[in-house]
């Protein structure tokens, strides 16, 4: 995934500070992709200067907020529609999975549970945002996958804690 076209797409939305495209990185894209402060600023600046978002308001303390541009829209639809996605993952929770069959079955049996702890924790956040969303937040389907893979995470989780 391309930090500049998240951002994009958080500033389609609405127009954000730094400060709050992550904190929107943090409650709504936490499960695809992560962002700090020190990588959105920086992206915010390469964005400004080739003219796919503006600076629309100052506030206190320096604070800019930014909006997407015209030109800003145009790359994130065509990104969105005519690049092909790409679909290659890197998941240290899911490569220790795979590996924690090399484990003694008690160690195993740590390792799901503590992810097992991990999925049952996003799993409750989601569900409070959930609970917080306006009835016609565009992106609650997101939110619902993000709750139907995390009951597959817990169940699975369960089954294989289950048979160590």
């Amino acid at each position: 995934m391309s930090l500049r076209h998240a951002v994009l797409g958080l500033l389609a939305r609405s127009p954000s500070t730094g400060y709050e495209l992550t904190r929107r990185f943090d409650l709504s894209l936490r499960t695809a992709w992560h962002a700090q402060h020190s990588q959105i600023y920086p992206a915010l600046a390469k964005l400004e200067e080739a003219g796919m978002v503006e600076v629309v308001a100052r506030g206190a303390r320096n604070s800019k907020t930014y909006d997407i541009t015209d030109a800003g829209r145009e790359e994130l639809e065509r990104w969105l529609v005519l690049e092909e996605p790409d679909r290659s993952q890197r998941n240290e929770s899911a490569l220790r999975l795979f590996l924690g069959q090399l484990l003694a079955p008690d160690e195993r049996r740590t390792v799901f549970d503590r992810d097992l702890a991990y999925v049952e924790q996003q799993d409750r956040e989601l569900r409070a945002l959930r609970d917080a969303l306006e009835p016609d937040e565009p992106f609650a389907a997101q939110v619902d996958l993000g709750l139907r893979t995390n009951r597959v995470l817990i169940d699975w989780l369960r089954e294989q804690a289950e048979r160590t």
